[in-house]
Order: structure tokens, then C-alpha cells, then sequence
């Protein structure tokens, strides 16, 4: 009785490239291949020159994939930042704060004004910059994190969260002035900015200065033991001058008004009686 034998034939090149997930071989490979051979590249430099697109792309791959996760928002860049009604220092600080050398060395950024003033937009975009370098930044609303935090804590889950946003290079706290917690609130968001303290990065926006931070954490021990950690090492961001918000909504009632400036005037009719 004959039994059934498996196929002696191998794999093809494709089909080992996939087991190995090496997806870019897959997509170069016979490109490459001709281009080696119409060149007379060696073996080596042929493997180097696919190495070489699997890493560029792998890496591409990773940075998409961390700015999908980030919650930033893609409509808040450096390309759709209106620099020139930034104050004048911060629009210096902007660039050396985008290449991420803050991150390194663990230290803050905290951007003060009033609404309206471009502080998300200018964060948002900072962070962008950081994506693309390939850091990883997660963009949270205050009341969103510690709400987070706080239900984790409800389900004896702090240490994890804590463990798992300590993945991130750089926090951005969004709009901190606007929460006004209960002890319990303010206790884990205390928690998080202690365990971040001098290891991982942070980036606050706040309405409040320091001297008005007891509306966020009541008790003045902790007000300003949560000023410390986070001013220590820190770049303060001052926005001033007028609302980013009604400046934009000026450039458009202006286009609007030249639009209906261009348009004929309806002619007056004759009177026949």
C-alpha cells in the first residue's frame, strides 16, 4: 500500500520572504534583482540593497503606525501653524524643541495663555515633529486622562496604565486649567506626573498660572509639590497677544467680504409710470 508523500518541492523566494516578514523583499525584490544583474552587483551588495529598503520601510511603517496611536490631530501641524502671530520667542523655540532633545534629558514643556491663544495647535504640533523622528507621543485631554487613570485605580489597574503610558516618550496634557477634580482625581493625576518625574517627558497647556494650580489640586502641599516636579526641568511656552481663534475668523470674514465685493450690483429698474 502506497502512502502519501509530501511535496518535495521548496517554498518559493516570495513565500519564505512573507514567513519571515520581511515585506519589502517581497516588493523589491525582483526589481532590485534585474537591476543588480544589469549591473553586475555582487551578491552582497544586491542583500544590502534590499536590507536597506526593508529597514527604510519598516521604519516608515512604525512612525505612521505611533502617529495613528498618538491622538494627535492631523489638521494641527507646523504646516497649518500661523507662526507670525506667535509671539517672537516662541516662535524661536518651536524649531529646537521639535528636533526632541527634551525628551532625552526627560524635561517638560508647559505652554500658558489664554484661550484662543494656539497653545494645543503649537503642542500638537510639536509633537508631530517628535512622530516623525520617531518618538512616540500620546496627545489626551486632562479630563480624559484622569478620568482614565482613575477608573484604572477603581479596577486596581494604576500600576499597569502607569506602565503602560511610561511607554511614551512625551504625555501632552491638553487643557489642565479646565478640570476641576475631587480628592480622588487630583490624587492620580498627582500619581502620574510623580512617576513621570525626571524619567519621561511631559507637555502641558494650561489657562492657569502657577499661582491659580490650587483650583486644580485643592490642597497647597500637593499644588505646589506638583509645581515642582513639573517646572524642574522645564521650557515654558508664553502665549501671548490676541486670540489665534478670532484672528482666523477676521481672515475669513475678510475673504467673505472681498467675494461680495466682487459680485455686480443689480441694476436699478427704470420707473415707467
Amino acid at each position: 500500500m502506497k502512502t502519501a508523500t509530501a511535496s518535495t518541492d521548496p517554498p518559493s523566494l516570495p513565500i519564505l520572504l512573507r514567513k519571515l516578514r520581511l515585506p519589502s523583499f517581497v516588493s523589491h525584490c525582483a526589481e532590485v534583482a534585474r537591476k543588480a544583474e544589469s549591473e553586475g552587483w555582487t551578491f552582497e551588495r544586491y542583500l544590502q540593497q534590499l536590507a536597506e529598503l526593508e529597514v527604510t520601510d519598516r521604519e516608515a511603517r512604525r512612525i505612521e503606525r505611533n502617529r495613528k496611536r498618538s491622538g494627535l490631530s492631523p489638521a494641527k501641524t507646523l504646516a497649518t501653524l500661523t507662526m507670525k502671530i506667535l509671539p517672537r520667542k516662541v516662535q524661536t523655540q518651536i524649531p529646537v524643541l521639535s528636533r526632541g532633545d527634551f525628551l532625552e534629558r526627560a524635561e517638560n514643556i508647559l505652554a500658558f495663555g489664554l484661550p484662543g491663544r494656539g497653545k494645543s495647535h503649537v503642542l500638537s504640533a510639536i509633537g508631530h515633529e517628535l512622530v516623525a523622528r520617531g518618538y512616540r507621543v500620546l496627545f489626551q485631554p486632562a479630563y480624559s486622562l484622569v478620568q482614565m487613570l482613575l477608573l484604572a485605580k477603581k479596577e486596581l489597574m494604576l500600576e499597569r496604565q502607569l506602565k503602560r503610558l511610561d511607554s511614551f516618550d512625551a504625555v501632552i496634557i491638553d487643557d489642565i486649567g479646565y478640570i476641576q477634580q475631587n480628592r480622588e482625581e487630583m490624587e492620580v493625576l498627582f500619581t502620574f506626573l510623580s512617576e513621570r518625574y525626571e524619567r519621561r517627558s511631559v507637555m502641558i497647556t494650561s489657562n492657569l498660572v502657577f499661582s491659580e494650580w490650587d483650583k486644580i489640586f485643592k490642597d497647597p502641599m500637593t499644588t505646589a509639590a506638583a509645581i515642582d516636579r513639573v517646572v524642574h526641568h522645564s521650557t515654558i511656552l508664553e502665549l501671548t497677544g490676541p486670540s489665534v481663534r478670532a484672528e482666523e475668523a477676521q481672515e475669513r470674514n475678510k475673504g467673505v467680504d472681498q467675494d461680495q465685493s466682487k459680485k455686480p450690483k443689480p441694476k436699478k429698474q427704470r420707473n415707467t409710470d
